[in-house]
C-alpha cells in the first residue's frame, strides 16, 4: 500500500509497504528494522517473530523512545511481558500490532512528533512475516 507523502519528509516516515517489505523515504527494505523519526533505519536481529528476545528489546530501550510500536506481521501476535522488561521498567509503552497498523500508527505519531520507534519484523525470505 502506498501512502501519501506528507511534511514530515525529512523525518523517517513509512512511505509503502507490502508482503515483501517495507519503504522508508522510498527505499525499500526486505529485513527487520527498526525505524526512528530523526534516525536512519537500523537492521533489527529477529527474523521472524519466535526469534524475538529480551536482547532485542534491549536494542530499541537504549534508544528511550515514548513508545514502541512491534508490527509482529500479516497477524496481530502478543509479545511476552517477560522479554519486554527493559521497556516496560523504564516506563515505554509496547503496543503490539499486525504490520500494517503499525506502519499506520508509527506515522501519525511520528507526525505528532512523538518520540515512537517501529519495530518491523519482516521475515527471513523478505516478507512481512
Amino acid at each position: 500500500m502506498k501512502l501519501h507523502t506528507t511534511s514530515t519528509q525529512h523525518y523517517q516516515t513509512v512511505t509503502a509497504y507490502d508482503d515483501t517489505g517495507v519503504e522508508i523515504n522510498a527505499v525499500h527494505f526486505s529485513h527487520s528494522l527498526i525505524v526512528q523519526p530523526e534516525v536512519p533505519p537500523l537492521a533489527w536481529g529477529p527474523r521472524t517473530f519466535d526469534e524475538l528476545n529480551a536482547d532485542h528489546f534491549a536494542q530499541i530501550a537504549a534508544e528511550s523512545p515514548d513508545v514502541v510500536i512491534l508490527g509482529t506481521g500479516s497477524k496481530q501476535r502478543f509479545i511476552h511481558p517477560k522479554l519486554i522488561t527493559a521497556l516496560t521498567s523504564r516506563h515505554i509503552g509496547v503496543e503490539c500490532m499486525d504490520s500494517s497498523a503499525a506502519c499506520r500508527t508509527y506515522n501519525i505519531l511520528m507526525g505528532e512528533g512523538r518520540k515512537a520507534v517501529l519495530a518491523l519484523i519482516i521475515e527471513g525470505d523478505g516478507r512481512i512475516a
